[in-house]
């Protein structure tokens, strides 16, 4: 008795969606004639699809029964994978094209600091509650330099800073501004008159940076002036900032809107000091996702609210 062949393991890499959809059609007309009907190709084109299709699983896959097709048992297992994956890909790509805010239930990455986690992704949350109740929000921490490369492979939807962040492969908008006061406790004995710019230089500062040493756009505008602050501690993120000015007589400048939700002393700067601007970052390649668009849309609206005090 002869043995039955071995099938040859499919190459995943040869795989063509396109084969698929010629052999779906084949199966459901019955003929090369019919599918290159309904395909709109020629009929050569059909049968060299189904050859490559052959060749590709190791099975005839069609056997002619008069002027039919019909289709062998290993055609006969793949039909309704191969039909639910052509219909995958189909909605996929209409989604791509048509977003419904309603019935998504996508999920956008976020990297951001302190900006969009206090002032505008609760305000965005709220707005998603009603006009978009499946999506969901995730901010997390990522290293500049991984940025880029994140937003490529798909892991990360958005960037938002306030510093200039240039790359070729990210486009980006200004989504708000800001102004830097400064924070102190409540009944500050060195402050009872107010924050001159003397009480400013003489008090002990803290400072925020993700860098171990440097200046910030404070200490580049009083150096600019002759001037020097205290600086006696440093911190990577303004939400450590107000359980430290409580319970010290340390001050620290940070941007208003993020100084208006704590209980403490807020005083105007006691000198002048240029905006803080907002960037919202993504990947040129979801530049014109509907997703993407739509989400954009959203964060600009709830930034309108975000303007300087």
């Amino acid at each position: 008795m002869e043995k039955l062949r071995n099938p040859l393991p499919v190459n995943l890499n040869r795989i063509d969606l396109n084969l698929f959809a010629v052999f779906d059609a084949i199966y459901t007309a019955g003929s090369l004639t019919k599918a290159a009907d309904v395909l709109c190709i020629t009929q050569p084109a059909v049968s060299n699809s189904l050859a490559r299709l052959r060749d590709m699983l190791n099975d005839p896959l069609f056997v002619r029964t008069g002027h039919s097709m019909t289709p062998t048992p290993v055609a006969q297992n793949i039909i309704v994978p191969a039909r639910e994956a052509l219909k995958l890909l189909r909605t996929s790509v209409q989604e791509s094209h048509v977003f419904n805010p309603l019935t998504s239930e996508k999920a956008f990455n976020f990297a951001s600091r302190d900006l969009l986690e206090v002032s505008i992704m609760p305000r965005l949350m709220a707005r998603l509650q009603n006009h978009a109740p499946g999506i969901s929000l995730t901010n997390y921490e990522i290293s500049r330099r991984d940025i880029v490369s994140a937003m490529a492979n798909g892991s990360l939807d958005f960037f938002a800073d306030a510093s200039a962040f240039t790359d070729p492969h990210l486009c980006k908008q200004k989504i708000a501004e800001d102004q830097f006061v400064v924070l102190a406790r409540h009944d500050h004995p060195a402050l009872k008159d107010g924050l001159t710019l003397e009480a400013f230089l003489r008090l002990g500062h803290i400072h925020v940076s993700q860098r171990k040493t440097g200046p910030g756009p404070i200490d580049i505008a009083l150096d600019k002036l002759g001037k020097k602050r205290r600086i006696v501690m440093r911190s990577q993120h303004f939400l450590t900032v107000p359980s430290a000015v409580v319970k010290t007589d340390l001050i620290a400048c940070m941007p208003y809107h993020l100084a208006k939700h704590y209980d403490l002393a807020v005083y105007p700067l006691p000198f002048e000091l240029p905006a803080v601007e907002y960037f919202l970052y993504w990947h040129v390649s979801a530049d014109h996702d509907q997703a993407h668009v739509w989400m954009r849309e959203q964060i600009m609206e709830v930034a309108k609210a975000y303007q300087p005090h």
